[in-house]
């Protein structure tokens, strides 16, 4: 529902674009305007045409639905973690215990997304390699499939940092069909409420 209703949108814009005399003023202002839509205030500090693409650098501020505690927390993150390594140097450095607890959770997105169906490996594994995991994770995604998961028996003493690269894979697996189904949703939200606690309990 949300692409029908975004997506004219986006095509008017760029047919305004392409017909605006002022034509960089009008993109700057736009983008400001779309990520005020989200809450995000935002600034665009550089715009340039670079062959077939455009580059734009941007400076936010705090959006008005984050936390000012979990913003000091994704500053910080940020400034600690500059020459940190991507989500799949996290995955290799993960010990085999909390790998083991990263497949499960996928595994059970992937058996509840469509739970009247039984989950073909030969499909879905396709799917899953652009979301970025390496072979060993996708066979032990594979291992847990053969298997039902139970969200609650997951849940029991998460890893929070399983729960933080957990989440946007399993959201990543769970718009796979466009789509999120109410034990998706809810999956994303105690992966949600887990990295929350987390937080919490480091003040």
């Amino acid at each position: 529902m949300l692409s029908q209703i975004v997506r004219p949108m986006v095509r008017t814009q760029i047919r305004l674009l392409a017909n605006s005399q002022a034509t960089r003023p009008v993109l700057i202002k736009t983008i400001v305007q779309w990520l005020g839509f989200l809450g995000v205030e935002a600034q665009v500090t550089q715009l340039d045409a670079q062959t077939n693409q455009i580059q734009v650098s941007l400076k936010v501020c705090k959006p008005e639905a984050c936390d000012p505690y979990d913003w000091e927390q994704i500053l910080g993150k940020l400034g600690h973690n500059l020459m940190a390594g991507n989500v799949e140097q996290s995955l290799s450095s993960f010990n085999p215990q909390q790998q083991k607890q990263l497949q499960r959770l996928l595994a059970y997105l992937i058996q509840v997304g469509n739970p009247d169906k039984t989950v073909d490996w030969s499909e879905i594994y396709p799917q899953l390699q652009p979301i970025g995991f390496d072979e060993e994770t996708l066979q032990g995604i594979n291992a847990a499939l053969k298997v039902p998961q139970s969200l609650e028996l997951l849940m029991e003493n998460l890893d929070a940092d399983v729960a933080a690269v957990a989440l946007p894979k399993a959201v990543s697996i769970a718009l796979l069909d466009r789509q999120v189904n109410s034990y998706e949703d809810q999956a994303l939200s105690f992966l949600l409420e887990a990295m929350k606690r987390s937080g919490a309990a480091v003040t």
